[in-house]
């Protein structure tokens, strides 16, 4: 859908209040906990944000909604602008697409659960992955976080890009003007916009980021508590410990580094997140590894399930593609389907030369499989995996045998009838 840029949003906030907010994005934030930089009382651990305010729904303008047909389903397409953080003293807005599935003839529209799509790096508002969640029957809301609107034209009044000296160099400019903090401002707000929607379930929304989306999902879940389901894809925490961007926090001077992490590393909230979350991830991503993905997610104090696949490719479709993600979503947020969800692993225990994990699945397991890697030595990205085939022995126990090569990382993937797929968590088997 091609449309002209929409005139501005009239913004009906006190002008005292968005000098405040003005004045907030100038400063410079130094701790995730305590007092933001005004001397405003902000509770522990929720960094440098106002999300009192970011739970209030931001001013909108919405285009025509236009039927789309999408997998022989057809559904409503519109655009919207909404408020977002004040950047560099200026207001902004963030654009994005909404699709929701067209009530059936004669019907009215029902309550609908709803999805907020979180793009990473090289991203945008991607109209085809709101088409997509609203044929499976969710109001969703795909919003760009590089400052730019449909066809990603650079918009007169968005936010900063999403380059790197946004997202790491820029902290002498102030926390509130740099890219995280934008962004995880917008994907809050994006929450709020959802829930003073009349057509959708205020209480049963959800949200999946894909790469830096699955960072910014990292945040965001573990920040709003309104949410209750989460899918971060790629994206994770600990990124100052392991990730691709390990030569940029080299290069930053240590007090920007310490305040970056402190403020913005997923690591630091994680601990605050309490809902059901979905990890997907491969093996050997290039940019988030499987050490601190691990971290990240034993840090989370709800249910985990896991999702990890050997050479899973990296990108925007292909990380939204894997069918776990619609059917764990379904389970929370969409009970009256009654589809189950995914099944839930513990972790591999070993003895002897075996290997199993216990599980609980509603639906039956046809396979297990052992994925393992003796490359200890090389970088994530590096290490070969292979695989060989387990053996479910009861309707809750999977075995296999361990490699012979040793020591080594694995872990045990079950597959059931309908072919999602569930993973363990990864553990190392020492030398025999």
């Amino acid at each position: 859908m091609r449309t002209q840029e929409a005139v501005p949003l009239v913004f009906r906030e006190n002008r005292q209040l968005r000098r405040r907010d003005v004045l907030a994005g100038l400063a410079l934030g130094t701790a995730a906990v305590g007092r933001d930089a005004l001397g405003a009382d902000r509770a522990p651990g929720t960094g440098p944000w106002d999300l009192r305010g970011l739970r209030r729904a931001p001013d909108a303008e919405w285009s025509e909604a236009k039927p789309v047909t999408e997998q022989s389903r057809e559904v409503l397409l519109s655009e919207v602008r909404y408020a977002g953080e004040p950047w560099q003293g200026r207001p902004t807005r963030v654009f994005g697409y909404y699709a929701r599935p067209a009530a059936p003839p004669g019907e009215a529209q029902r309550r609908l659960p709803a999805m907020v799509l979180v793009h990473g790096g090289g991203g945008t508002a991607f109209p085809d992955w709101a088409r997509l969640w609203a044929a499976r029957g969710y109001a969703a809301l795909a919003m760009d976080l590089g400052g730019r609107g449909p066809n990603r034209q650079p918009l007169s009044d968005g936010g900063p890009d999403q380059n790197d000296e946004w997202k790491f160099r820029r902290l002498k400019d102030g926390v509130r003007n740099t890219w995280p903090y934008q962004s995880v401002a917008a994907v809050i707000r994006a929450v709020s916009l959802l829930r003073s929607v009349p057509e959708v379930d205020r209480d049963r929304i959800g949200i999946t980021g894909i790469s830096w989306g699955g960072y910014l999902t990292s945040l965001v879940m573990s920040l709003d508590d309104r949410l209750k389901v989460a899918i971060p894809v790629y994206g994770c925490g600990f990124l100052h410990e392991n990730s691709v961007w390990l030569p940029i926090f080299g290069g930053l001077p240590e007090a920007e580094r310490t305040q970056w992490v402190e403020n913005f590393d997923p690591s630091r909230y994680l601990p605050r997140c309490r809902l059901p979350v979905l990890w997907v991830n491969g093996t050997n991503d290039f940019a988030y590894p499987l050490d601190s993905y691990q971290k990240s997610y034993r840090a989370v104090r709800g249910p985990r399930t896991l999702c990890i696949t050997v050479r899973m490719p990296h990108g925007h479709p292909q990380g939204w593609a894997p069918p776990e993600i619609g059917l764990f979503a379904n389970s929370i947020l969409r009970p009256e389907t009654g589809e189950p969800g995914l099944a839930r692993v513990t972790a591999p225990a070993f003895g002897g030369n075996r290997v199993r994990v216990t599980f609980h699945s509603a639906t039956p397991i046809r396979e297990a499989r052992l994925h393992w890697t003796t490359d200890l030595d090389k970088p994530w990205q590096e290490r070969d995996w292979k695989t060989s085939p387990g053996r479910v022995r009861q309707e809750d126990l999977a075995e296999a045998d361990l490699p012979a090569a040793r020591p080594a990382l694995l872990f045990i993937t079950l597959v059931d009838t309908r072919g999602a797929v569930t993973s363990s968590e990864h553990i190392s088997v020492p030398r025999s």
